[in-house]
């Protein structure tokens, strides 16, 4: 009975922890779509003195779009850092802002510059595979053999892990984007691919 009682718990805690992004995005996209388009649209509408349909979509589009805008300049910059210092002197918002923050910038990554491609790695014992993310390659000056630079994500935060180098011929390369290999990471191997 103890051990069923472990398993729920177990599996309670990951789906919790994998629907996390889900819950933000929509708690995100509800306040926008009651903000936007039941009071902002409308007002617009009248003022316009015709109905466009999709008004408050587009409205949230182009929010986002300038928010996005926002983050990539210097005054921006120095909004969302005094935003988020705020934010962690606040003790239950500072968990659950420091879960969307390290979220986002996991997923925010460029792929170019972070993880060029996603493989599988043997770990702890032979058999069982890991995610794992290149950073680049290395050659053995002495033997002239390839290593790879890898980033080991731990679950449910990719943001943290472990560093590894390991020979070419030991990681095994799979055709997952990187965004589904941090979605496998975050969500404890509940969501991702069906096929490796």
């Amino acid at each position: 009975m103890k051990g069923i009682w472990l398993h729920i718990k177990k599996q309670g805690i990951r789906g919790l922890l994998a629907s996390i992004p889900i819950i933000f995005s929509y708690l995100l996209i509800r306040f926008l779509y009651l903000t936007i388009d039941q009071r902002v649209a409308p007002l617009i509408q009248k003022l316009l003195g015709f109905q466009i349909p999709g008004l408050g979509l587009l409205l949230i589009l182009i929010l986002l779009y300038l928010v996005g805008l926002a983050a990539s300049h210097w005054a921006g910059r120095q909004l969302f850092q005094i935003i988020e210092a705020i934010t962690t002197r606040l003790p239950l918002i500072k968990t659950i802002y420091s879960v969307g923050k390290k979220l986002a910038d996991a997923l925010s990554l460029p792929g170019e510059q972070a993880f060029q491609r996603v493989v599988l790695l043997e770990y702890f014992r032979p058999g069982v595979w890991t995610v794992a993310f290149v950073t680049g390659s290395i050659v053995d000056r002495k033997t002239g053999e390839r290593f790879l630079r890898l980033f080991i994500p731990t679950t449910p935060n990719p943001t943290s892990g472990f560093m590894a180098m390991v020979p070419e011929g030991q990681a095994r390369s799979v055709s997952w984007s990187t965004e589904e290999a941090i979605k496998i990471v975050i969500s404890g191997g509940i969501i991702g691919p069906e096929e490796i």
